[in-house]
């Protein structure tokens, strides 16, 4: 017991002296520049998704507010309707409670044989029944329209508070990417990660024709620096470099990766061409464009600029062809 009691002392001991040796805390292994990248990348495919949804938002939210501002401009006519047949009413409103008209509507109808009286009478009510009869007509089509104008106003307005939502989401995780950047800059210094951004011919393969001017255009952003939510000239996110490159060919993408895959034609992997499109994840979070070789040019991340990598160095979902 007493060996037991000696060899429990001794430890104690060492144990205090590490402790005031080290400053008053265990020391702790800066994580390598590997286990840095692989928390930014764990990370970023939380982001990624948040980024994809929000371009999505926007996308749907910019549709709904253009059918509501077309909408309203098809009722303003009608509005102007609306108003010149109620003021010709109220002039004739008017004109019969003055004074002198009221007289002339009295003698009007107190003059003349009975059914001269009642002719007048029948063309009086004619007339109000006609009056009412257009106005009506046109209070019935601005209703309509207001009927279908309403869901469209409470629809724009879930879009904007789904919108911020989201932005509020991204910048939390932003934050935390940002401590991982800081460290990363620990790792690495102020070069960044190691390794050329374009390690071989870009485009690997020329496919001539429209895919020929979406590769070389694409190609042609690398080094520039990804920003969520850009589609050029100075920054892109993925999907915003592929809609562009794209559009330099003439073909519209949505800015959206989720949106692009059903935009575009199914392709396989083995008829794969520079100027396609790569799908990535499940959730379709993320795409790139194939320029041949095995190798495809993609805005990958904050932080990252427009680079060349495998592809298959993420989880593809498909592939897709834009025409």
């Amino acid at each position: 017991m007493a060996r037991y009691a000696v060899r429990r002392s001794v430890i104690t001991v060492l144990a205090t002296c590490a402790v005031v040796l080290g400053g008053g805390t265990m020391a702790r292994a800066e994580p390598s520049a590997a286990e840095i990248e692989k928390q930014i990348d764990v990370a970023w495919n939380q982001l990624e998704p948040v980024i994809e949804r929000h371009n999505a938002t926007k996308l749907d939210l910019d549709k709904k507010q253009k059918l509501v501002a077309a909408l309203t401009k098809k009722m303003e006519p009608l509005q102007v309707q609306i108003d010149v047949a109620m003021a010709r009413v109220g002039e004739f409103a008017a004109e019969q409670y003055k004074g002198g008209n009221l007289s002339t509507l009295n003698a009007l109808l107190s003059t003349g044989s009975p059914t001269t009286f009642s002719d007048r009478l029948v063309m009086l009510d004619q007339f109000a029944r006609r009056s009412q009869a257009d106005i009506q007509d046109v209070i019935d089509l601005r209703n309509e329209y207001n009927k279908q104008k309403e869901p469209l106003d409470q629809l724009v307005a879930q879009l904007s508070t789904t919108e911020a939502e989201l932005a509020a989401r991204k910048k939390q995780i932003d934050g935390e990417i940002d401590k991982l950047e800081q460290l990363r800059l620990k790792a690495y210094g102020n070069g960044g990660t190691t390794g050329a951004l374009a390690p071989v011919p870009c485009p690997y393969t020329y496919p001539g024709g429209a895919a020929g001017v979406a590769v070389k255009f694409a190609c042609a952003q690398i080094g520039k620096m990804y920003q969520y939510g850009a589609g050029g000239p100075g920054t892109y996110d993925c999907s915003g470099l592929t809609s562009a490159a794209w559009a330099k060919a003439g073909v519209y993408l949505p800015h959206n990766a989720a949106a692009q895959r059903k935009a575009v034609d199914d392709v396989s992997r083995s008829n794969l061409r520079a100027g396609d499109l790569v799908f990535y994840y499940s959730d379709l979070h993320h795409v790139g464009m194939y320029v041949g070789g095995g190798w495809i040019v993609h805005a990958s991340r904050t932080g990252e600029p427009i680079r060349m990598r495998k592809l298959d160095a993420a989880p593809v979902h498909s592939f897709g062809r834009p025409d």
